[in-house]
């Protein structure tokens, strides 16, 4: 399911109002927690940060001219899900998210290659997901990605 959009107001609005407060606090987590540099923005249908043009102006290999993303949410039918391309492109970062991730959730971890679905609103880790929106700067996310993707 995905949201069109022309702002991250825009997006909130249009999710169900039971999900939006959450939604709320998820994104001022990630925003708050991570390093300068990430820029905003509303695309493929989720919210999103990433590395602007003008830090990297090679963009996205798979969308040229675009910025380079790094962390997206979304509201999805029966879930909100939690992207972060640097666990995806990092073994150790994601080895480390599997293993805080119990400290933080009575629930199991319902995980894809870069994204992690929270069905229950009430039980999302917002302290974990500050941390490890901490990890990784704008230059080591694109010393990261030109290493594991750009060819």
């Amino acid at each position: 399911m995905q949201i069109e959009s022309i702002s991250i107001d825009d997006y909130i609005s249009k999710i169900p109002e039971e999900r939006q407060e959450t939604f709320k606090k998820l994104f001022h987590t990630i925003n708050s927690n991570l390093p300068e540099g990430f820029s905003q923005s509303s695309s493929y249908g989720m919210i999103g940060w990433g590395v602007p043009l003008e830090t990297y102006p090679a963009g996205y290999h798979c969308a040229p001219g675009t910025p380079l993303p790094f962390i997206s949410i979304a509201s999805q039918k029966n879930f909100i899900a939690f992207y972060h391309m640097g666990m995806y492109a990092k073994p150790d970062l994601l080895d480390w998210f599997v293993e805080e991730f119990p400290k933080y959730s009575k629930r199991k971890l319902d995980m894809g290659k870069s994204c992690v679905r929270f069905k229950k609103m009430d039980d999302i880790p917002f302290e974990l997901i500050a941390e490890v929106s901490k990890k990784m700067t704008v230059q080591h996310w694109i010393d990261c990605y030109e290493a594991n993707f750009k060819k």
